[in-house]
């Protein structure tokens, strides 16, 4: 599905990108010369009325941007295992007595083990997409990881007391 984005120089301002969604509603972002952002609604008849404007501070803009790219991710993850058979995604919760606890996540050596690939990890309600080697795993970890049936019990006896 095509997304239609829309710039819009805005003189003496700066510019404005409109996210025209599927039923004609625009949602912008409006990015000042100075700097500032903000997020503006849009009147569905004129596409120059705006109905409504949020300013974003830097903190506020980062963490919006956070939620929408890491939700977008999961989801993205979870459609892929339902559309294809005998792929499934799992949460697999680091417990503090594990192995793997404040350790980096190459030590499992999970892919190589197990063909499971470790697509994120939630921490605190907060998504890490793609985590590297050198990521360190913290007790409370959800992993995410996609794979077979076989190899997610695998990688779930791994994380829980080190052994395959």
């Amino acid at each position: 599905m095509a997304v239609r984005v829309e710039k819009v120089d805005l003189p003496g301002i700066g510019f404005r990108h409109d996210v025209v969604t599927s039923n004609g509603r625009r949602i912008s972002v409006v990015s000042h010369r100075d700097g500032a952002r903000e997020i503006a609604l849009f009147d569905e008849i004129d596409p120059d009325a705006s109905t409504d404007s949020i300013p974003l501070s830097d903190q506020e803009a980062a963490a919006l941007a956070d939620l929408l790219g890491n939700s977008v991710s999961l989801s993205q993850v979870n459609a892929l295992s339902e559309e294809t058979v005998g792929l499934y995604t799992e949460h697999l919760l680091l417990s503090a007595d594990s192995t793997y606890a404040n350790r980096p996540l190459g030590d499992t050596k999970a892919r190589t083990r197990t063909s499971v690939s470790i697509v994120a990890v939630v921490r605190d309600g907060s998504v890490i997409p793609s985590p590297k080697p050198d990521f360190v795993l913290e007790a409370g970890d959800s992993i995410v990881a996609v794979g077979t049936r076989q190899g997610l019990d695998k990688l779930a006896k791994i994380i829980a007391d080190g052994t395959s």
